[in-house]
């Protein structure tokens, strides 16, 4: 049984740790604060108790609760992960909480993070060291109370230090402490620099003289940096394609990560709303397993999505059965789904739409052919009917079904103030609409395909940007590529 200890970094839930990221997923609890990463509790079992403990204004955790709930737990749990924003060792109250675990007798392990005043200032283009102007950096603490008697932090004493200074917790002192800087012989004229929730999707950075600068509208967390290194401007993290959107991504969870994580990487704030959930057929997959053994009896298998090549190939285990079998899909994605299964797709159309198949699907053989159509338990009856008019005898089982998730009221309010929502299904427009509606709509929709385009104007929800390539690669370009259109 052991706590660990774990830095969450400043924010970007990529700067976890590697050790952090796998204690995150064999966690039985994870005890967790205001400011870390909140997207890193998803790596979490689902079955593990996530604890909040973030200090807010009117709150009841202090620290020795806190102290006291981590002794408690780590008694009796296995694996115990304290996730703490920046570093736990550095203004992160860690040395107290290792202090207070020890005392007990129970085993604890520190995993460090980044802390906020290296990373967030990186993130804004800030090197905290310059070979040409500042040979060092000192960090303190802008938390602590000026006004007590004896304050630890003699601010005049770091004026003359030199190099860069890092202050972290400090905007609401700030007028104090630049007064202190200033009476300890900073120059006015000193560059300085502030950065608010530093390697978010959401940072913003102001800039300035230690003489002006201004962090009125800056509220905690914030980084400041005074020193010749905050005139640099090498930013590269607000210069990312989509940074300052806020995007919906509306597909199922388990499959959400595939278009999140690009998303992120090209500076999206995302919203995660899973508004479907993918489960097994009505009959439990009885229909699905009685075609699987009469595999032989079919010239061709069609599968018309991710969901269903998974579920189908799921359901025959050995890709010997396929023997004599030609499969085709209806879009790469859906074709790459075969192809990780060592299995080689005979026919995918040049449009990624069901129709398209039509259009390329060769003629029966001479008495006729027979064709295996796993797909979603309510779909459109294009597909199977064109075939069956063209000769072909279709047998259509259901391989799975949606059903709606239901999200959360505070996923419903980030969501009606996100700038654009994206439907990878007409599924999800529907079941979009019935969870939202029209009124909590944002601004802009992006679609995947043609068919999605169509679900979404049936409702009355009109398409800002429509996907070439109907695939998750083409929709993330079709954002990129409309980004300038998609901000307004």
């Amino acid at each position: 049984m052991t706590v660990y200890l774990v830095g969450a970094g400043p924010g970007d839930p990529g700067l976890v740790t590697v050790r952090g990221a796998e204690l995150l997923s064999r966690a039985d609890v994870v005890v967790y604060d205001r400011l870390s990463a909140r997207s890193l509790l998803d790596l979490a079992p689902t079955h593990a108790l996530r604890i909040d403990v973030g200090k807010r204004a009117g709150d009841s955790h202090t620290q020795d609760d806190i102290n006291s709930r981590l002794v408690e737990l780590g008694r009796t749990h296995q694996c115990v992960v304290r996730l703490k924003g920046g570093d736990p060792f550095v203004f992160a109250r860690g040395g107290e909480e290792a202090a207070a675990l020890g005392a007990a007798g129970v085993a604890y392990e520190v995993v460090p993070g980044i802390t906020s005043a290296i990373g967030a200032l990186a993130y804004a283009g800030i090197p905290v060291t310059s070979r040409y102007s500042s040979a060092s950096f000192t960090v303190v603490t802008g938390h602590e109370d000026l006004t007590k008697e004896d304050p630890q932090v003699d601010w005049r004493a770091v004026a003359r230090l030199g190099g860069t200074i890092v202050i972290l917790m400090g905007v609401a002192r700030w007028e104090t402490i630049r007064a202190e800087l200033l009476s300890g012989g900073l120059a006015p004229e000193t560059p300085a620099a502030a950065v608010r929730w530093g390697t978010r999707p959401d940072q913003f950075t102001v800039r300035g003289t230690l003489a002006d600068l201004d962090v009125s509208q800056l509220g905690p967390p914030a980084t400041i940096v005074i020193g010749d290194v905050a005139r640099l401007d090498l930013d590269w993290f607000q210069r990312r394609p989509l940074s300052g959107l806020s995007v919906v991504v509306t597909r199922a969870r388990d499959q959400a990560g595939q278009l999140v994580g690009p998303l992120r990487e090209l500076g999206a704030t995302v919203v995660e709303y899973p508004v479907i959930e993918v489960v097994d057929p009505a009959d439990g997959g009885a229909a699905l397993d009685s075609a699987v053994e009469r595999l032989s009896t079919f010239d061709w298998v069609v599968l018309t999505s991710v969901n269903g090549a998974d579920r189908f190939l799921d359901a025959v285990a050995d890709g010997r059965r396929l023997g004599g079998v030609r499969l085709a899909a209806v879009g790469p994605g859906t074709a790459d789904a075969i192809g990780r299964r060592f299995l080689r797709v005979d026919l995918v159309p040049p449009k990624f739409v069901a129709d398209s198949l039509l259009e390329v699907m060769p003629e029966p053989p001479a008495g006729g052919g027979t064709v295996l159509l796993a797909r979603a338990a309510v779909a459109r009856d294009v597909l199977p009917d064109g075939l069956a008019a063209r000769g072909w005898q279709v047998e259509v089982v259901d391989a799975y079904r949606t059903v709606a998730a239901v999200p959360s009221p505070g996923l419903r309010h980030a969501v009606a103030e996100a700038d654009v929502v994206t439907f990878t299904s007409a599924s999800t427009v529907d079941r979009f609409v019935a969870s939202v509606g029209i009124d909590r709509m944002p601004d802009h929709v992006v679609s995947i395909g043609p068919v999605t385009s169509a679900a979404a104007q049936a409702l009355g929800v009109t398409v800002s940007v429509e996907a070439t390539d109907h695939t998750i690669d083409g929709l993330i370009d079709a954002m990129v590529r409309n980004g300038d259109r998609l901000r307004t």
